[in-house]
């Protein structure tokens, strides 16, 4: 079997405009892989991040299947929402409906980091979800309010970098958790999250105002009413040092709901970067496991 890393695939970006009674925002993904593949992964970042997060795992998972990585309104290359207030769970999932239609695409795989994962979640709970397999990566039905409290400290800050090295800098005090192993991917992640401004400073990728939600006071967030509407297969991944899936909460979900698959992986928190081989071996065989004679046929609308 050839490395999980071997494989180069040049991705194809693209966008579509969502429209509704707040105007119209523009929404980009970045699509891996052949438009032939019938299974396709559709991969969705945490709060304050993009899609390009996945690139190395999209790329080794392209041989097996179309993988599309989203922009989440007010991130990366998708646009700010005018209405401030409209960056919240309902927004997303419409948004993710409209993804799914305008590609074409009745079924897919979806792996989620954090934020992403709960927007897979949700769906998944759904009546005739679209959602066939979720990976959920070091997020649960259960966030504790000290985590919440934690990522509010630096969520919705708009700082500014002399260069890209200052920006780096930030981005691996802040990011440290991840576990990103190696000089590459911390290179890639800056590359990608901080974008040249007019004077020649550098901002971070994305709208400040997602973060208008951490000035309220902060309460635990239980969903185990979603988690055990769900029924399609789950595996879960967790960050051995996360605050925000606790180990308790994770070997719940393995006891109740769609009963998860949980792989802790070591040497990081909250999330895992999903960029070492092992990490990307692990969703990749995971999602190759099941039958590709249960996968339902899907079409892509152009």
């Amino acid at each position: 079997m050839r490395p999980l890393l071997e494989v180069p695939m040049r991705p194809n970006a693209g966008s579509f405009p969502y429209t509704d009674d707040n105007g119209t925002v523009w929404l980009a993904f970045t699509d891996f892989g052949a438009r032939s593949r019938e299974r396709v992964v559709v991969c969705v970042h945490g709060l304050t991040r993009n899609g390009r997060d996945f690139d190395r795992l999209a790329t080794a998972m392209a041989r097996d299947f179309r993988v599309i990585e989203v922009d989440v309104a007010g991130r990366g290359r998708s646009g700010w929402l005018a209405d401030k207030t409209a960056y919240t769970y309902p927004t997303y999932l419409k948004h993710m409906g409209a993804f799914l239609d305008y590609r074409g695409l009745e079924s897919v795989d979806l792996v989620g980091t954090s934020m992403g994962g709960l927007i897979g979640m949700l769906m998944a709970a759904q009546p005739e979800s679209p959602i066939r397999r979720l990976v959920l990566n070091d997020v649960g039905p259960f966030i504790p309010k000290v985590a919440l409290e934690r990522i509010g400290e630096h969520v919705g800050k708009d700082p500014r970098f002399r260069n890209l090295q200052e920006a780096a800098a930030y981005f691996q005090t802040i990011y440290a958790d991840f576990g990103i192993p190696d000089e590459l991917g911390w290179s890639d992640l800056t590359l990608h999250s901080a974008i040249r401004q007019e004077n020649g400073t550098y901002a971070l990728h994305y709208d400040p105002a997602i973060g208008d939600v951490f000035q309220e006071p902060m309460n635990d967030v239980d969903l185990w009413s979603v988690w055990d509407a769900i029924t399609c297969p789950v595996l879960v991944l967790r960050g051995e040092r996360s605050d925000l899936l606790t180990r308790e909460t994770a070997q719940e979900m393995t006891k109740r709901g769609p009963k998860a698959e949980l792989v802790e992986f070591p040497g990081c928190g909250h999330a895992p970067a999903l960029m070492s081989e092992e990490q990307i071996k692990i969703v990749h065989e995971w999602l190759l496991s099941f039958d590709d004679s249960e996968a339902d046929e899907t079409t892509d609308a152009d």
